[in-house]
């Protein structure tokens, strides 16, 4: 690479850098400086969308320097000099080197630095960008607001910095503002004076504690809170001004977590306040900043009375989670990228914990039960990757954030407490953190102390879990007496992994299929048993009436009995099974049918068993299955003739639960609203009917007796919607104030059918009124649909630079993600043929992924559509 030119204040005398080595250079910094302490002062201009800053970073140099680098991207350096001294300080200026494609900045002195204290003093400016990284702009109709996103790698963006994870420091921050706004930070505000100018105040936050600066945050504006206090600690959840009333739902969700993980963690909450922001703004769906966690705005605010219960289930989890990180990240936290599945993964699991304790009745387990298998799934192709992997530029490490770092990393902690029980387990949580307090840790620092303080193998566990790609299978032979026969093996979708070539660089990548684990095997109605690489045979002694190897659920592996003790499994599924255990079940069966070790018909078979089950996780992961079935395998006929199957068994399902009725259970209701969103895909004309009815009755403002069905009727009502009712839809988009009703009115917009229609919505989600945020959501929704995909697909390849022009950090990566739903080796080649042409930022596992996934398809129709053909032949009451 050549000469990088970038932008830089003459009065530094900016020097331009010969960058070599592109981004698979690593991007780490020199070290041999440590920061201890940054004083911030920044000062945003929000209509000119820039900002100043002055910083001044105490800093400890190892030995002599004449230059120290650290980060910056985006940055203008006005001034740059070096204080060495207390008593006599000694002034040394300072000339730039700038590195754009490192992001690294490096300061060049005229003499030599002394080993020992010395203070960067910085002078700069940036622009407020809309990219929903670093220091950026957030909009509403009525004005602007400046909020920061800086995890993984982006406080750079914001203030000059030493922008890695170890490097923890002090903060001290000041926000010069126009007079009207208010700011919040990590800390409480400890002063607001005039000026410096007229028209402007300085708002002033106490010092941090020592933490990462990622984890530093800053908002402008004029937020409005709702407050409360728990364990002595003020919580606000904060919003804009017309959305504030949707934020006590949140509040005492804060409330009630800031007091469970207090007493779980054994060590209270280390900050003086905590603050929960919704920004109308916000690429992830929540981020952990120390003491000022900030959210997208359906992942905070929710009506509290009326809210559908999903909503509010979704805002439970999503504080749970962040709040966790408090501890669990921001007061511990790795020490590079490479472990971030230790804080995503436990966060992932806790986030289920501390719900399900503060809402007992809302069957969050079973959520999370369909969850973990959904990830073996996904974890069971080829092109997967292990829990830990390197990392170093900052493309790899976004990269990094996906549902291995999250899904199965929460899993597998899922599975360790399973065996080693929950005070055990947490006893191991308070010895890590109270070992690592305000500084950092690896995932051997976890595991070891959990080892320790159970006295169990954990290390082997998880470091066979943690340091190995894929999913065990454990196998298991008839019984023996006491005993029973176990083998193991790497399980993977093996009807058409192997089927083209893309997958066979991230395959050896992978690993070679060697792969074997020491695993946890914990037997219902009877105890737990590593089953290791030589293990040949365990315990079979049970009180249940069958053998079952994954008690609740809670192990991360698959099961594959022998006949006989699979028989016996499913004659006692509905009463001898938990709703989870039943789940988990069902994800067993079907992995096994799409490695060909089973057909559709005795997927089916097994699903119909289930059809009345009382549980609405157990029916929405039946129904589930179906439709993948429907979408996946059936061809157009065999559709038809499923969508009857679908009507004839669990239409009588859905009519005995009646109409809504006063003070019913919420799990009742949800089950329901699975039975009729299925039904109504299945063009059942009463559903349909309802559909159109409760649709009109939404738009005519009356309120219905059950809100949890809203968003699937108004869904299946724009399926065969005219342009009038599409109108009507994306009228409420524009006006209402509900994030979650929003959501669901931009999802409805998604389920027309008509090509007029659906042309409008692609065109409306690159178009400047709708957020970057939400634009990939839209288009990745079309292309999931089968009715819409074609259409989707062919829009995304003539209007890529406009969905360009709009992406954030992750939003190509989840439209290639998108294209997975294809189901054709010709749309295969297409989608590799399209993104090697247009190449999208950290998404290169993605593609893969993405192209291994629409050859498994492929693969899979072509075996088993065969089958669903003379099951449905064989089950057709004509």
């Amino acid at each position: 690479m050549g000469l990088s030119r970038v932008r830089c204040a003459a009065g530094v005398g900016c020097l331009l850098a010969a960058v070599s080595g592109g981004a698979a250079r690593a991007q780490r910094l020199p070290g041999g400086v440590t920061p201890e302490h940054y004083a911030l002062t920044i000062t945003p201009d929000l209509v000119s969308a820039r900002f100043e800053g002055v910083e001044r970073i105490d800093v400890t140099l190892e030995k002599p320097a004449s230059e120290i680098t650290l980060n910056a991207a985006e940055i203008e350096f006005e001034s740059a000099k070096a204080v060495v001294g207390d008593s006599r300080p000694e002034v040394v200026e300072a000339t730039v080197t700038l590195d754009e494609a490192q992001e690294q900045a490096t300061l060049h002195f005229a003499k030599q630095l002394s080993a020992g204290p010395v203070a960067l003093e910085i002078a700069y400016g940036g622009i407020l960008n809309d990219k929903l990284r670093g220091f950026y702009l957030s909009k509403t109709k009525l004005r602007n607001y400046g909020v920061t996103q800086f995890e993984s790698t982006d406080a750079r963006r914001a203030f000059p910095s030493f922008d890695e994870p170890a490097l923890k420091a002090t903060f001290d921050v000041s926000l010069v503002i126009d007079a009207g706004d208010s700011a919040i930070s990590n800390m409480p505000m400890v002063r607001d004076t005039p000026g410096p100018e007229p028209g402007k105040h300085t708002v002033a936050f106490a010092t941090t504690p020592k933490m990462s600066t990622y984890l530093v945050a800053w908002l402008v504006g004029d937020f409005q809170c709702s407050q409360g206090k728990s364990e002595g600690i003020p919580v606000r959840v904060c919003a804009t001004p017309d959305k504030v009333g949707l934020t006590r739902f949140a509040l005492e969700a804060a409330k009630w977590d800031l007091h469970y993980y207090d007493e779980y963690f054994g060590i209270k909450y280390p900050l003086k306040k905590l603050d929960l922001i919704a920004i109308p703004d916000f690429e992830a769906g929540a981020m952990e900043n120390f003491g000022c966690i900030t959210f997208r705005e359906t992942e905070l605010l929710v009506d509290a009375k009326d809210g559908t219960l999903g909503a509010r289930k979704e805002v439970a989890t999503s504080v749970a989670h962040e709040m966790a990180h408090q501890w669990f990240g921001d007061l511990v936290t790795p020490e590079w990228w490479d472990n971030l599945w230790l804080n995503e993964g436990f966060a992932t699991w806790m986030e289920t914990k501390a719900a399900a304790k503060w809402k007992p009745k809302w069957a969050f387990e079973q959520d999370a039960a369909s969850d973990r298998s959904n990830i073996l799934d996904e974890d069971a192709a080829r092109v997967t990757r292990p829990i830990f992997e390197r990392a170093e530029t900052p493309a790899e490490i976004n990269e990094l954030f996906d549902d291995i770092a999250y899904g199965k990393a929460g899993a597998v902690i899922t599975m360790v407490e399973h065996w080693l029980g929950e005070e055990t387990f947490r006893k191991g949580v308070q010895a890590y953190l109270s070992a690592h307090l305000y500084g950092n840790a690896t995932a051997e620092d976890f595991w070891n102390a959990q080892t320790k303080t159970s006295g169990l193998a954990v290390d082997a566990v998880m470091r066979s879990f943690v340091e190995q790609p894929g999913v065990p299978e454990l196998r298991f032979g008839e019984r023996q007496g006491s005993e029973i026969a176990v083998s193991q093996r790497r399980f993977t979708d093996g009807t058409a992994s192997a089927h083209h070539a893309a997958v066979t660089d991230a395959e050896h990548a992978s690993g070679n299929g060697s792969e074997l684990w020491t695993i946890p095997a914990c037997i219902k109605g009877g105890g737990c048993e590593l089953v290791g690489p030589e293990t040949a045979k365990i315990s079979a002694q049970t009180s249940a009436p069958f053998f079952f190897a994954n008690a609740d659920d809670k192990g991360y592996y698959r099961t594959v009995y022998a006949k006989g003790e699979y028989a016996a499994i499913v004659t006692n599924a509905e009463t001898g099974l938990s709703a989870t255990e039943r789940i988990g079940l069902l994800g067993d069966r079907w992995a096994l049918m799409r490695a060909g070790e089973g057909t559709v018909g005795e997927f089916l078979d097994l699903a119909l068993a289930l059809k009345a089950d009382p549980e609405p996780a157990v029916t929405e992961s039946v129904l589930g299955r179906i439709e993948s079935i429907g979408t996946r395998i059936a061809s157009d006929d065999d559709r038809v003739r499923l969508d009857a199957m679908v009507r004839r068994e669990f239409g009588p399902v859905y009519a005995a639960m009646g109409g809504p009725r006063r003070h019913e259970s919420e799990d009742h209701s949800e089950r329901r609203e699975a039975l009729f969103e299925a039904l109504g895909e299945a063009h059942d004309p009463q559903v349909v009917a309802e559909a159109q009815r409760l649709t009109e009755q939404l738009f005519a403002a009356q309120k219905t007796a059950d809100p949890n069905i809203m968003d699937a009727a108004v869904a299946l009502a724009a399926a065969k919607g005219d342009a009038a009712m599409y109108d009507r839809l994306l009228t409420v988009v524009r006006v209402t104030k509900d994030p979650d009703f929003r959501e669901a009115a931009l999802r409805a917009l998604t389920w027309f059918e008509a090509p007029e229609l659906v042309n409008r919505t692609l065109e409306f989600a690159v178009s400047d009124e709708v957020r970057s945020q939400n634009t990939w959501l839209l288009i990745a929704w079309m292309l999931e649909r089968r009715e819409t995909q074609e259409q989707a697909w062919k829009f995304v390849r003539e209007h890529w630079d406009e969905i360009e022009r709009k992406a954030t950090t992750s939003s190509g990566a989840h439209i290639v993600e998108a294209t997975g739903s294809f189901c054709s080796v010709e749309k295969r080649d297409e989608v590799a043929s399209f993104f090697a042409a247009h190449k999208v930022e950290s998404a290169e596992r993605t593609l893969a992924k993405t192209l291994e996934q629409i050859g498994e398809c492929a693969q899979l129709r072509s075996v088993q559509e065969p089958a669903l053909r003379e099951w449905l032949a064989a089950h057709d009451p004509k």
